[in-house]
């Protein structure tokens, strides 16, 4: 027996792979070798396709355990640097436009509510092919969650990032609505990831229709809704509307990709109108104080679209 490793076989988007060639007496089916339970409990490994009865020798593919291999490691620890890069940033940005009173601090926190979030997803297919680039990915919100602990639990001070993120420029408001965001874009990354529509149409809603309704409501708000004089109807139409266009817009984008495949976007706008109208009936109840909308908006849209596309 003897184990190569030919470099032929060391792709990006594979795990690293070893080749076994294991010289097999005529008519012995590798089963019966006492090579294989070591391999089945040691290793990750597929012997169903050597065949029943061989008289040369058989290579047999054996997967380390890991998810990368070759430049895929390299390539996802590069967008995620380039993707928080752009996340500091962005927030940066925003943090000096509202301190020279460019823009309102409020307008400044729901334009990165926005953006960021859509930034994020849009940045998904940046990285690797590898089952492990999703964690990478989430390393962007993760360092955004760890400096709203620091900071909401006022073991150190940043006076941007405040003002740039909560309402009333309190500290421990980064421990409510920033900080179950980026919980939320961490969780959509590592459970649906590219794989699933729920993931892009639950942070769509999140992001663009959530961010959009406190916008123009702020702005045209002056009729309210009856059973929540908090909300009215231009945010929440605004939120209807901006939600259903982001979603299919982020839909479209991955399908163009080749990540999902929309056959049929009649039934597709269907299922996306039924989430958006869910989610902004969510937002729009009077149950802010007790559910934040970042954890409300996005929970309803996840089961909603669960149960409309399936997966």
């Amino acid at each position: 027996m003897s184990l190569v490793a030919p470099s032929s076989i060391l792709s990006s988007s594979s795990p690293l792979t070893l080749q076994l060639r294991i010289a097999l007496p005529q008519r012995t089916h590798p089963s019966n070798l006492p090579l294989a339970p070591r391999l089945n409990r040691n290793l990750t490994s597929d012997l169903s396709s050597i065949p029943a009865y061989s008289r040369n020798t058989t290579s047999v593919s054996v997967y380390c355990l890991g998810p990368y291999g070759g430049g895929s490691i390299l390539q996802d620890a590069g967008a995620a640097s380039l993707v928080m890069g752009g996340a500091y940033a962005l927030v940066s940005t925003f943090d000096k436009l509202s301190q020279r009173n460019i823009i309102k601090q409020n307008l400044s926190r729901k334009l990165v509510h926005i953006i960021s979030g859509l930034l994020f997803m849009v940045s998904w297919p940046v990285f690797s092919t590898s089952s492990g680039a999703r964690y990478f990915a989430s390393l962007v919100p993760l360092v955004n969650c760890l400096r709203l602990l620091i900071h909401g639990l006022s073991l150190a001070n940043d006076e941007g990032l405040i003002k740039s993120v909560t309402r009333d420029g309190k500290p421990e408001e980064l421990l409510r609505g920033p900080l179950y965001y980026v919980l939320v874009l961490i969780f959509c990354a590592v459970i649906f990831w590219r794989e699933s529509p729920v993931g892009v149409v639950s942070l769509a809603m999140m992001c663009g229709g959530d961010g959009i309704a406190d916008i123009m409501g702020r702005r045209f708000g002056k009729l309210k809704i009856p059973y929540n004089q908090q909300k009215s109807w231009a945010g929440s139409i605004s939120m209807f509307v901006f939600g259903f266009f982001v979603s299919m817009g982020m839909l479209y984008y991955y399908s163009i990709l080749g990540y999902f495949h929309m056959e049929n976007w009649v039934w597709t706008m269907e299922r996306v109108a039924l989430v958006s109208l869910v989610a902004t009936v969510v937002e729009s109840l009077p149950v802010t104080q007790v559910v934040d909308d970042n954890v409300s908006v996005p929970l309803a849209s996840m089961l909603t679209a669960i149960l409309s596309f399936g997966y």
